[in-house]
Protein backbone atom coordinates (compact mmCIF):
# COMPACT_ATOMS: atom_id res chain seq x y z
CA UNK A 1 0.00 0.00 0.00
CA UNK A 2 1.45 3.70 -1.09
CA UNK A 3 1.92 6.35 1.95
CA UNK A 4 -0.75 8.00 -0.33
CA UNK A 5 -3.34 5.06 -0.69
CA UNK A 6 -2.39 4.68 3.58
CA UNK A 7 -3.40 8.11 4.20
CA UNK A 8 -6.64 7.83 2.43
CA UNK A 9 -8.10 4.97 4.34
CA UNK A 10 -6.81 6.84 7.43
CA UNK A 11 -8.76 9.58 6.89
CA UNK A 12 -11.59 7.54 5.05
CA UNK A 13 -11.67 5.32 8.56
CA UNK A 14 -11.70 8.34 10.73
CA UNK A 15 -14.38 9.94 8.68
CA UNK A 16 -16.93 7.19 9.59
CA UNK A 17 -15.72 6.41 13.06
CA UNK A 18 -16.77 10.16 13.10
CA UNK A 19 -20.23 10.14 11.42
CA UNK A 20 -21.57 7.16 13.73
CA UNK A 21 -20.17 8.94 17.31
CA UNK A 22 -23.24 9.38 19.25
CA UNK A 23 -24.45 12.17 20.44
CA UNK A 24 -24.21 12.37 24.19
CA UNK A 25 -27.73 13.57 25.75
CA UNK A 26 -27.71 12.08 29.10
CA UNK A 27 -31.25 13.19 30.72
CA UNK A 28 -31.61 16.58 28.84
CA UNK A 29 -34.52 17.61 27.42
CA UNK A 30 -34.15 17.13 23.38
CA UNK A 31 -36.51 19.71 21.24
CA UNK A 32 -37.57 19.27 17.60
CA UNK A 33 -36.17 22.59 16.41
CA UNK A 34 -34.49 21.61 14.06
CA UNK A 35 -32.31 18.22 12.27
CA UNK A 36 -29.41 17.63 14.59
CA UNK A 37 -30.47 14.74 16.39
CA UNK A 38 -32.38 13.19 12.92
CA UNK A 39 -30.29 11.06 10.76
CA UNK A 40 -33.46 9.40 8.28
CA UNK A 41 -36.43 10.12 7.83
CA UNK A 42 -39.41 8.20 6.03
CA UNK A 43 -42.90 9.35 4.53
CA UNK A 44 -44.47 12.72 4.67
CA UNK A 45 -42.55 13.62 8.16
CA UNK A 46 -41.49 17.33 8.50
CA UNK A 47 -40.45 19.90 10.98
CA UNK A 48 -43.15 22.22 11.37
CA UNK A 49 -43.42 25.65 13.00
CA UNK A 50 -46.39 26.67 15.07
CA UNK A 51 -47.33 30.31 15.34
CA UNK A 52 -48.22 31.45 19.43
CA UNK A 53 -51.94 32.64 19.56
CA UNK A 54 -53.22 36.05 20.41
CA UNK A 55 -54.05 36.57 23.62
CA UNK A 56 -54.46 39.75 25.79
CA UNK A 57 -53.10 43.21 26.05
CA UNK A 58 -50.70 42.60 29.03
CA UNK A 59 -49.89 46.63 29.36
CA UNK A 60 -50.87 50.06 27.61
CA UNK A 61 -47.67 52.40 27.91
CA UNK A 62 -49.86 55.31 28.22
CA UNK A 63 -48.19 57.42 30.78
CA UNK A 64 -47.22 60.65 30.35
CA UNK A 65 -43.40 59.98 30.84
CA UNK A 66 -44.46 56.40 28.21
CA UNK A 67 -45.91 56.90 25.13
CA UNK A 68 -46.20 55.57 21.05
CA UNK A 69 -42.70 54.14 20.65
CA UNK A 70 -42.00 52.14 24.02
CA UNK A 71 -40.37 49.10 22.26
CA UNK A 72 -37.10 47.50 23.59
CA UNK A 73 -38.79 45.39 26.32
CA UNK A 74 -37.21 42.82 28.81
CA UNK A 75 -39.11 40.08 30.81
CA UNK A 76 -38.24 37.53 33.03
CA UNK A 77 -39.38 35.49 36.07
CA UNK A 78 -38.04 36.49 39.55
CA UNK A 79 -39.49 33.99 42.48
CA UNK A 80 -43.29 34.24 42.55
CA UNK A 81 -42.73 38.03 40.50
CA UNK A 82 -42.33 38.39 37.17
CA UNK A 83 -41.12 41.59 36.33
CA UNK A 84 -40.96 44.03 32.97
CA UNK A 85 -38.33 46.32 31.59
CA UNK A 86 -39.22 48.89 28.74
CA UNK A 87 -37.64 52.02 27.59
CA UNK A 88 -39.90 54.87 26.71
CA UNK A 89 -40.40 57.19 23.80
CA UNK A 90 -43.11 59.39 22.59
CA UNK A 91 -43.03 60.68 18.98
CA UNK A 92 -44.77 63.36 17.83
CA UNK A 93 -44.66 63.24 14.01
CA UNK A 94 -45.78 67.19 12.29
CA UNK A 95 -44.97 67.61 8.51
CA UNK A 96 -41.59 67.18 7.67
CA UNK A 97 -40.40 66.81 11.30
CA UNK A 98 -39.96 64.20 14.02
CA UNK A 99 -39.63 65.37 18.17
CA UNK A 100 -40.28 63.40 21.00
CA UNK A 101 -42.48 64.60 23.20
CA UNK A 102 -40.26 63.78 26.48
CA UNK A 103 -36.39 62.19 27.17
CA UNK A 104 -36.47 58.52 27.03
CA UNK A 105 -36.54 56.80 30.32
CA UNK A 106 -36.49 52.92 31.37
CA UNK A 107 -39.93 51.77 33.11
CA UNK A 108 -40.88 49.05 35.02
CA UNK A 109 -43.47 47.10 35.29
CA UNK A 110 -44.05 43.62 37.65
CA UNK A 111 -47.05 40.74 37.48
CA UNK A 112 -48.03 37.70 39.33
CA UNK A 113 -49.20 35.76 37.02
CA UNK A 114 -47.19 36.87 34.31
CA UNK A 115 -50.27 37.39 32.40
CA UNK A 116 -51.59 40.57 33.88
CA UNK A 117 -49.07 43.79 34.99
CA UNK A 118 -49.28 47.10 36.87
CA UNK A 119 -46.96 49.67 37.21
CA UNK A 120 -45.83 50.43 40.65
CA UNK A 121 -45.11 53.92 42.00
CA UNK A 122 -41.32 53.83 42.68
CA UNK A 123 -40.75 57.49 43.70
CA UNK A 124 -36.96 57.06 42.40
CA UNK A 125 -37.24 59.40 39.59
CA UNK A 126 -38.81 62.61 39.13
CA UNK A 127 -41.03 63.47 36.11
CA UNK A 128 -42.28 67.23 36.19
CA UNK A 129 -41.30 67.38 39.98
CA UNK A 130 -42.75 64.03 41.01
CA UNK A 131 -41.63 60.98 41.80
CA UNK A 132 -44.98 59.05 42.02
CA UNK A 133 -44.29 57.14 38.43
CA UNK A 134 -42.71 53.72 38.10
CA UNK A 135 -39.50 55.33 36.06
CA UNK A 136 -35.81 53.29 37.08
CA UNK A 137 -33.40 55.55 34.87
CA UNK A 138 -33.60 58.73 33.44
CA UNK A 139 -30.51 60.07 31.58
CA UNK A 140 -29.43 61.72 34.45
CA UNK A 141 -29.88 58.78 37.22
CA UNK A 142 -26.51 57.39 36.93
CA UNK A 143 -23.88 60.23 37.25
CA UNK A 144 -20.64 58.91 36.19
CA UNK A 145 -21.30 57.62 32.90
CA UNK A 146 -24.28 58.85 30.06
CA UNK A 147 -26.45 56.88 29.24
CA UNK A 148 -29.55 56.02 27.09
CA UNK A 149 -32.38 54.47 29.25
CA UNK A 150 -34.59 54.11 26.09
CA UNK A 151 -32.17 50.95 25.10
CA UNK A 152 -31.24 48.93 27.70
CA UNK A 153 -32.15 45.59 28.87
CA UNK A 154 -32.52 43.76 31.87
CA UNK A 155 -32.01 40.24 33.21
CA UNK A 156 -31.80 38.68 36.48
CA UNK A 157 -27.76 37.04 36.33
CA UNK A 158 -27.93 33.07 37.20
CA UNK A 159 -24.23 32.83 37.40
CA UNK A 160 -23.82 30.75 40.69
CA UNK A 161 -20.98 33.01 41.49
CA UNK A 162 -22.55 35.89 41.31
CA UNK A 163 -22.28 38.94 43.60
CA UNK A 164 -25.48 39.68 45.71
CA UNK A 165 -24.80 43.56 44.79
CA UNK A 166 -24.83 42.89 41.02
CA UNK A 167 -27.53 40.31 40.74
CA UNK A 168 -29.40 41.97 38.91
CA UNK A 169 -27.54 43.27 35.39
CA UNK A 170 -28.69 45.36 32.50
CA UNK A 171 -26.43 46.58 29.28
CA UNK A 172 -27.39 49.77 28.08
CA UNK A 173 -26.09 52.10 25.11
CA UNK A 174 -23.96 54.87 25.57
CA UNK A 175 -25.70 58.30 25.12
CA UNK A 176 -22.19 60.13 23.61
CA UNK A 177 -20.26 57.34 22.61
CA UNK A 178 -20.56 54.33 20.28
CA UNK A 179 -20.47 51.58 22.57
CA UNK A 180 -22.82 50.00 25.63
CA UNK A 181 -21.88 49.57 29.62
CA UNK A 182 -22.47 47.27 32.00
CA UNK A 183 -25.03 48.03 35.07
CA UNK A 184 -25.21 46.22 38.56
CA UNK A 185 -28.22 46.02 40.98
CA UNK A 186 -29.09 44.56 44.07
CA UNK A 187 -32.72 44.94 43.90
CA UNK A 188 -33.72 44.98 40.16
CA UNK A 189 -34.37 49.05 40.71
CA UNK A 190 -31.31 50.84 41.47
CA UNK A 191 -28.57 50.88 39.14
CA UNK A 192 -25.25 51.77 39.56
CA UNK A 193 -22.11 51.29 36.97
CA UNK A 194 -20.51 47.82 36.92
CA UNK A 195 -17.80 49.92 35.06
CA UNK A 196 -17.06 53.35 33.45
CA UNK A 197 -15.72 51.90 30.74
CA UNK A 198 -17.27 51.01 27.87
CA UNK A 199 -17.66 46.69 27.61
CA UNK A 200 -17.83 46.46 23.90
CA UNK A 201 -17.62 48.90 21.07
CA UNK A 202 -17.62 47.31 17.58
CA UNK A 203 -21.16 47.33 16.91
CA UNK A 204 -23.70 50.04 16.06
CA UNK A 205 -26.26 49.77 18.86
CA UNK A 206 -29.14 50.58 17.43
CA UNK A 207 -31.71 48.30 18.88
CA UNK A 208 -32.30 46.16 22.06
CA UNK A 209 -28.56 44.58 22.80
CA UNK A 210 -28.67 42.06 25.14
CA UNK A 211 -26.42 39.85 27.01
CA UNK A 212 -27.33 36.77 29.66
CA UNK A 213 -25.53 34.17 31.68
CA UNK A 214 -25.21 31.17 29.39
CA UNK A 215 -25.00 28.08 31.82
CA UNK A 216 -24.61 25.42 29.69
CA UNK A 217 -21.18 26.82 28.14
CA UNK A 218 -19.98 28.69 31.61
CA UNK A 219 -20.00 32.54 30.19
CA UNK A 220 -21.87 35.71 29.40
CA UNK A 221 -23.46 35.76 26.09
CA UNK A 222 -24.05 39.53 24.43
CA UNK A 223 -26.08 39.53 21.06
CA UNK A 224 -26.44 43.25 19.49
CA UNK A 225 -27.04 45.32 16.41
CA UNK A 226 -24.50 46.26 13.86
CA UNK A 227 -24.49 46.91 10.05
CA UNK A 228 -22.51 44.47 7.06
CA UNK A 229 -22.71 46.10 3.71
CA UNK A 230 -25.81 48.17 4.56
CA UNK A 231 -28.22 45.66 6.09
CA UNK A 232 -28.65 45.34 9.91
CA UNK A 233 -27.50 42.25 11.37
CA UNK A 234 -26.54 40.51 14.84
CA UNK A 235 -23.14 39.93 16.06
CA UNK A 236 -22.13 38.18 19.31
CA UNK A 237 -19.68 38.17 21.68
CA UNK A 238 -18.26 36.18 25.01
CA UNK A 239 -17.00 36.79 29.05
CA UNK A 240 -16.34 35.66 31.56
CA UNK A 241 -16.77 38.40 33.74
CA UNK A 242 -18.95 40.43 32.13
CA UNK A 243 -16.26 43.24 31.69
CA UNK A 244 -13.57 41.80 29.18
CA UNK A 245 -15.27 40.79 25.98
CA UNK A 246 -14.19 38.44 23.18
CA UNK A 247 -14.01 39.91 19.59
CA UNK A 248 -17.43 40.38 18.22
CA UNK A 249 -18.33 37.64 15.49
CA UNK A 250 -21.28 37.73 12.99
CA UNK A 251 -24.16 35.66 13.35
CA UNK A 252 -24.64 32.58 10.80
CA UNK A 253 -27.30 31.57 8.99
CA UNK A 254 -26.90 29.10 6.88
CA UNK A 255 -29.73 28.48 3.78
CA UNK A 256 -31.16 31.81 5.02
CA UNK A 257 -31.49 34.62 2.61
CA UNK A 258 -29.57 37.66 3.65
CA UNK A 259 -32.79 40.22 5.17
CA UNK A 260 -32.74 43.10 7.47
CA UNK A 261 -33.13 41.80 11.22
CA UNK A 262 -34.13 44.89 13.51
CA UNK A 263 -33.32 42.95 16.64
CA UNK A 264 -32.72 39.39 17.84
CA UNK A 265 -34.09 38.74 20.93
CA UNK A 266 -31.82 35.60 22.15
CA UNK A 267 -32.02 33.84 25.25
CA UNK A 268 -31.79 30.52 26.58
CA UNK A 269 -34.72 28.37 26.31
CA UNK A 270 -35.42 27.43 29.92
CA UNK A 271 -36.17 23.53 30.27
CA UNK A 272 -33.56 22.72 27.90
CA UNK A 273 -30.80 25.78 28.01
CA UNK A 274 -27.87 24.13 25.57
CA UNK A 275 -30.40 25.48 22.96
CA UNK A 276 -30.66 29.19 21.83
CA UNK A 277 -33.97 30.64 20.89
CA UNK A 278 -33.96 34.15 19.33
CA UNK A 279 -36.97 36.00 18.01
CA UNK A 280 -35.91 39.03 15.65
CA UNK A 281 -37.69 41.49 14.24
CA UNK A 282 -37.72 41.55 10.69
CA UNK A 283 -37.71 45.42 8.49
CA UNK A 284 -38.90 45.12 4.87
CA UNK A 285 -38.83 48.41 2.87
CA UNK A 286 -40.42 47.74 -0.84
CA UNK A 287 -40.80 51.33 -1.23
CA UNK A 288 -44.29 53.22 -1.91
CA UNK A 289 -46.26 50.61 -4.11
CA UNK A 290 -49.22 49.65 -4.44
CA UNK A 291 -49.86 47.75 -2.02
CA UNK A 292 -48.19 50.22 0.43
CA UNK A 293 -50.97 52.66 -0.26
CA UNK A 294 -53.83 50.20 0.72
CA UNK A 295 -52.16 49.34 3.80
CA UNK A 296 -53.93 50.90 7.59
CA UNK A 297 -54.12 54.72 7.74
CA UNK A 298 -52.27 56.03 5.09
CA UNK A 299 -52.79 59.68 6.07
CA UNK A 300 -50.47 58.79 8.96
CA UNK A 301 -48.35 56.92 6.36
CA UNK A 302 -47.92 59.96 4.42
CA UNK A 303 -47.06 61.88 7.30
CA UNK A 304 -44.50 59.88 8.27
CA UNK A 305 -42.53 59.40 4.77
CA UNK A 306 -42.70 63.68 4.93
CA UNK A 307 -40.02 62.96 7.60
CA UNK A 308 -38.18 59.90 5.96
CA UNK A 309 -39.70 58.03 3.41
CA UNK A 310 -38.97 54.63 4.85
CA UNK A 311 -41.23 55.75 7.84
CA UNK A 312 -44.29 55.54 5.90
CA UNK A 313 -43.37 52.38 3.74
CA UNK A 314 -40.99 49.82 5.64
CA UNK A 315 -43.75 47.10 7.83
CA UNK A 316 -41.93 44.63 9.83
CA UNK A 317 -42.87 41.58 11.58
CA UNK A 318 -41.65 38.61 14.22
CA UNK A 319 -39.34 35.67 13.05
CA UNK A 320 -38.04 32.70 14.91
CA UNK A 321 -34.03 31.31 15.05
CA UNK A 322 -32.18 28.70 16.99
CA UNK A 323 -28.70 27.76 17.96
CA UNK A 324 -27.15 24.93 19.24
CA UNK A 325 -23.83 26.79 19.70
CA UNK A 326 -24.67 30.88 20.24
CA UNK A 327 -23.03 31.40 16.59
CA UNK A 328 -24.93 28.94 13.83
CA UNK A 329 -28.20 29.38 13.86
CA UNK A 330 -31.36 27.69 12.09
CA UNK A 331 -33.43 30.98 10.62
CA UNK A 332 -36.75 30.57 9.47
CA UNK A 333 -38.14 32.22 6.92
CA UNK A 334 -41.80 32.25 7.71
CA UNK A 335 -43.13 34.51 10.02
CA UNK A 336 -43.83 33.56 13.48
CA UNK A 337 -45.50 36.56 14.70
CA UNK A 338 -47.71 38.49 11.30
CA UNK A 339 -48.94 42.08 11.32
CA UNK A 340 -51.89 40.35 11.37
CA UNK A 341 -55.14 41.45 9.48
CA UNK A 342 -55.75 45.28 8.35
CA UNK A 343 -57.09 47.15 11.52
CA UNK A 344 -56.12 50.90 13.42
CA UNK A 345 -53.04 50.44 14.36
CA UNK A 346 -51.50 47.61 12.18
CA UNK A 347 -49.54 47.36 9.65
CA UNK A 348 -46.87 49.84 10.79
CA UNK A 349 -43.17 49.89 10.68
CA UNK A 350 -41.89 48.86 14.17
CA UNK A 351 -44.84 46.83 14.65
CA UNK A 352 -44.48 43.60 16.27
CA UNK A 353 -41.13 43.57 18.16
CA UNK A 354 -41.26 40.44 19.80
CA UNK A 355 -40.14 41.34 24.30
CA UNK A 356 -36.59 40.10 25.16
CA UNK A 357 -37.76 36.69 27.88
CA UNK A 358 -40.28 34.18 27.53
CA UNK A 359 -42.33 33.25 30.37
CA UNK A 360 -44.34 30.21 31.60
CA UNK A 361 -47.75 31.33 32.45
CA UNK A 362 -51.35 29.16 33.10
CA UNK A 363 -53.50 28.72 30.68
CA UNK A 364 -56.89 29.65 30.03
CA UNK A 365 -58.05 26.36 30.07
CA UNK A 366 -58.99 24.50 33.67
CA UNK A 367 -56.57 21.66 34.06
CA UNK A 368 -54.58 22.54 31.06
CA UNK A 369 -50.87 22.47 31.88
CA UNK A 370 -48.85 25.63 32.11
CA UNK A 371 -48.04 27.20 28.64
CA UNK A 372 -45.00 29.99 26.99
CA UNK A 373 -46.00 33.27 26.83
CA UNK A 374 -44.49 35.90 24.74
CA UNK A 375 -44.68 39.76 24.40
CA UNK A 376 -45.03 42.10 21.08
CA UNK A 377 -45.91 45.39 20.44
CA UNK A 378 -49.11 46.44 18.74
CA UNK A 379 -50.14 50.13 17.64
CA UNK A 380 -46.33 51.26 17.53
CA UNK A 381 -46.18 55.27 15.69
CA UNK A 382 -50.12 55.72 16.49
CA UNK A 383 -51.76 58.04 18.95
CA UNK A 384 -50.01 58.47 22.39
CA UNK A 385 -49.41 54.78 23.57
CA UNK A 386 -48.78 51.07 22.56
CA UNK A 387 -50.03 47.76 23.49
CA UNK A 388 -47.89 45.49 24.79
CA UNK A 389 -50.04 41.96 23.56
CA UNK A 390 -49.40 38.84 25.14
CA UNK A 391 -48.92 35.50 22.76
CA UNK A 392 -49.11 31.73 24.15
CA UNK A 393 -47.78 28.99 22.68
CA UNK A 394 -47.76 25.17 24.03
CA UNK A 395 -44.59 24.42 25.94
CA UNK A 396 -42.11 23.31 23.48
CA UNK A 397 -44.23 24.00 20.76
CA UNK A 398 -42.72 26.01 18.57
CA UNK A 399 -41.29 23.19 16.10
CA UNK A 400 -42.37 19.76 16.21
CA UNK A 401 -41.46 17.03 13.82
CA UNK A 402 -45.29 16.61 12.61
CA UNK A 403 -46.73 13.53 9.92
CA UNK A 404 -49.91 13.46 8.15
CA UNK A 405 -52.83 10.51 8.76
CA UNK A 406 -51.16 8.57 6.23
CA UNK A 407 -47.83 8.49 8.38
CA UNK A 408 -44.05 9.44 8.17
CA UNK A 409 -41.57 8.64 10.48
CA UNK A 410 -37.38 9.55 11.39
CA UNK A 411 -34.63 7.51 13.04
CA UNK A 412 -32.08 9.30 15.41
CA UNK A 413 -28.27 9.72 15.14
CA UNK A 414 -26.38 6.81 17.78
CA UNK A 415 -27.54 8.38 21.55
CA UNK A 416 -26.46 7.82 24.58
CA UNK A 417 -28.91 8.66 27.27
CA UNK A 418 -29.18 8.30 31.42
CA UNK A 419 -32.37 7.78 33.01
CA UNK A 420 -34.92 4.89 33.28
CA UNK A 421 -37.79 6.06 31.00
CA UNK A 422 -38.66 7.73 27.69
CA UNK A 423 -40.89 10.40 27.85
CA UNK A 424 -42.29 12.72 25.01
CA UNK A 425 -44.48 15.68 24.29
CA UNK A 426 -46.85 14.99 21.82
CA UNK A 427 -50.28 15.54 19.85
CA UNK A 428 -52.43 13.99 17.93
CA UNK A 429 -55.61 13.64 16.53
CA UNK A 430 -58.63 11.36 17.53
CA UNK A 431 -57.25 9.04 14.50
CA UNK A 432 -53.69 9.49 15.06
CA UNK A 433 -50.63 7.97 16.79
CA UNK A 434 -47.18 8.17 17.83
CA UNK A 435 -45.02 4.69 18.81
CA UNK A 436 -41.20 4.53 19.47
CA UNK A 437 -39.13 1.59 18.42
CA UNK A 438 -35.63 1.34 20.41
CA UNK A 439 -32.91 0.08 17.93
CA UNK A 440 -28.83 -0.59 18.55
CA UNK A 441 -26.10 1.73 16.80
CA UNK A 442 -26.45 -0.08 13.74
CA UNK A 443 -30.48 0.51 13.64
CA UNK A 444 -31.64 -3.17 14.33
CA UNK A 445 -34.63 -3.19 17.03
CA UNK A 446 -33.86 -4.42 20.17
CA UNK A 447 -35.44 -7.33 22.00
CA UNK A 448 -39.01 -5.84 23.54
CA UNK A 449 -38.58 -2.16 22.20
CA UNK A 450 -39.62 -2.96 18.49
CA UNK A 451 -42.86 -0.80 16.68
CA UNK A 452 -44.85 -4.21 17.51
CA UNK A 453 -44.21 -4.20 21.28
CA UNK A 454 -44.56 -0.26 21.51
CA UNK A 455 -48.11 0.73 22.86
CA UNK A 456 -49.58 3.02 20.39
CA UNK A 457 -49.67 6.54 22.48
CA UNK A 458 -52.35 8.88 21.45
CA UNK A 459 -53.85 12.09 23.00
CA UNK A 460 -52.43 15.57 24.27
CA UNK A 461 -49.95 15.98 26.52
CA UNK A 462 -46.77 17.60 27.82
CA UNK A 463 -45.04 14.29 29.60
CA UNK A 464 -46.46 10.61 28.76
CA UNK A 465 -43.70 8.16 29.44
CA UNK A 466 -43.50 5.57 26.21
CA UNK A 467 -44.56 1.72 27.25
CA UNK A 468 -43.85 -1.27 25.85
CA UNK A 469 -45.22 -5.33 26.03
CA UNK A 470 -42.93 -5.59 28.83
CA UNK A 471 -43.46 -2.14 30.80
CA UNK A 472 -42.11 1.40 30.66
CA UNK A 473 -38.14 0.97 31.97
CA UNK A 474 -35.28 1.50 29.34
CA UNK A 475 -32.59 1.75 32.21
CA UNK A 476 -31.24 -1.38 31.08
CA UNK A 477 -30.20 0.48 27.96
CA UNK A 478 -28.55 3.19 29.24
CA UNK A 479 -25.19 4.53 29.10
CA UNK A 480 -24.88 2.70 25.69
CA UNK A 481 -25.43 3.24 21.95
CA UNK A 482 -29.00 3.36 20.97
CA UNK A 483 -31.36 4.67 18.11
CA UNK A 484 -34.91 6.05 18.49
CA UNK A 485 -37.53 5.27 15.63
CA UNK A 486 -40.39 7.35 15.81
CA UNK A 487 -43.31 6.25 13.38
CA UNK A 488 -45.90 9.45 13.43
CA UNK A 489 -49.52 9.13 12.36
CA UNK A 490 -51.71 12.32 12.16
CA UNK A 491 -49.11 13.43 14.90
CA UNK A 492 -46.89 16.33 16.35
CA UNK A 493 -43.66 15.44 18.15
CA UNK A 494 -42.24 18.52 20.50
CA UNK A 495 -39.67 16.80 22.28
CA UNK A 496 -37.80 14.11 24.41
CA UNK A 497 -35.85 12.91 26.89
CA UNK A 498 -34.96 10.45 29.27
CA UNK A 499 -35.55 10.37 32.58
Amino acid sequence: MTRIQATLLALLLCGTTAAVEPVRIGSRLELMIDDHLVDSTRGGIHLQLHRPVRRNVALVTDAAWEGNACTYTSVFQDGKRFRMYFGSYQYVTTKGKLTEAHRPYTCYAESRDGIHWSKPSLGLVAFEGSKQNNIVLSETTIKEIAVDPGHIAVFKDSNPQVEPAARYKAIIRSRQKKGLYALKSPDGLRFTPLSTRLIITDGAFDSENLAFWDSARGEYRAYFRDFLDGVRGIKTATSKDFLQWSKPEWLVFPGAPSEQLYTNQVLPYARAPHILFGFPMRYVDRGQVDSTGKLPHPGSRRLRSSVSPRYGSAVTDGVMMTSRDGLTFKRWGEAILRPGPSRTGSWVYGDNIIAWGMLSTRSDLPQAPRELSIFAAESYWSGKSLNLRRYSIRTDGFVSMQAPLAGGEFVTRPLVFTGGKLVINYSTSAAGGVWVEIQDAGGRPLKGFSRADCHEVFGDEIERVVAWKGGDSVAALASRPIRLRFILKDADLFSFRFR
